[in-house]
């Protein structure tokens, strides 16, 4: 690891303006210290947010606002959270392990680097960490990759659960930086990589997220089921985000997000459309992953992940329908 500086800023108006000068901050920094051990992410100075309060989780309306540095264990141990967002604390506690719960922050969480083994290997081509290098990953080990986003410079997978759940919950995140405040559609938040996969999202330089904020619960039921290699500690191959509510038999609403399909937390409201009104069947949910996966493409080592995708969605709505 290369030296450093650090500071501690003891506001949010004092870590804007470092960064405003060019520091990175740094919160609970599970990602970016792997990343600067590796040299992959070569700061000269960090600016600590952890003294600037934002760390609470409170009532915004019929919803609630969640700090940026709220953790990810307090979070999802939040009684408000469990009882009408269950599906944030279950996609949460499915992610990384009690040790980096305990330490991984909100807004740190989201901004975590979309990333692939080639991306951490600094002897092979990656356009995200050296942009014009190329992509190892194309014809590589490509088992955990993307298949649904993806360009011809970077076909790496968004890694992260808890972005996926709130994808699911219509979370909108919350933001100060030299042009003002801004509140972003977390549906917005994550850039898929196009060109230019070295950014992956929107914050501009000197921004700091502030709060996510979540809408009222919407009373239906809500899952999450990941799909991997072990049951614990491990990224997903596939996983789904549901909230779903039932009227008279037929699907009244529907909201579903992936992680580990795409390059960035997916959300297809087609999909959506296509289910509510409907009554649950077999037929139906195999329609909806047609739609779901009709421009997937797979890279030869993760092919599987389409039909695995097809199954865990109809899985997923079996049981929240109440089949």
């Amino acid at each position: 690891m290369r030296s450093f500086t650090l500071d501690h800023a003891g506001s949010p108006e004092e870590a804007r303006e470092a960064l405003g000068e060019g520091a990175t901050a740094i919160a609970g920094g599970t990602n970016l210290i792997d990343l600067m051990k590796l040299q992959i992410q070569t700061p000269e100075r960090l600016v600590s947010i952890r003294r600037t309060g934002m760390d609470t989780i409170s009532s915004d309306g019929d919803g609630i606002s969640i700090g940026a540095l709220v953790t990810n264990a307090d979070c999802a141990a939040d009684s408000r959270v469990r009882k009408d967002w269950p599906l944030l604390a279950k996609a949460i506690l499915a992610g990384a392990s009690p040790q980096l719960r305990n330490r991984a922050t909100t807004g740190g969480n989201l901004c975590q680097r979309t990333r692939c083994g080639y991306f951490y290997d600094t002897s092979q081509a990656c356009n995200k960490r050296e942009p014009g290098s190329g992509c190892a990953a194309r014809e590589g080990f490509n088992r955990i990759h993307a298949v649904l986003g993806t360009s011809d410079v970077c076909i790496a997978t968004y890694p992260g659960d808890m972005a996926v759940a709130m994808l699911a919950l219509d979370a909108v995140v919350l933001t100060e930086g030299p042009d003002g405040a801004r509140e972003i559609p977390i549906a917005d938040f994550h850039r898929m990589p196009g060109e230019d996969p070295s950014r992956d999202n929107v914050l501009q330089h000197g921004e700091l997220i502030t709060a996510v904020r979540l809408p009222a619960p919407t009373g239906g039921g809500q899952l999450y089921r990941k799909v991997r290699d072990r049951a614990s500690y491990a990224f997903a191959l596939v996983s789904v985000a549901a909230d779903v509510t039932m009227e008279d038999g037929r699907i009244a609403h529907c909201a579903l997000a992936f992680g580990s399909l795409g390059t960035v937390p997916w959300r297809d409201p087609a999909v959506e459309q296509m289910l509510v009104g409907q009554t649950p069947s077999r037929a139906l949910f195999d329609e909806a992953a047609r739609l779901l996966l009709k421009d997937a493409r797979g890279f030869g080592a993760n092919d599987f992940k389409i039909p695995l995708a097809a199954r865990a969605l109809a899985a997923t709505l079996h049981e929240a329908t109440g089949g």
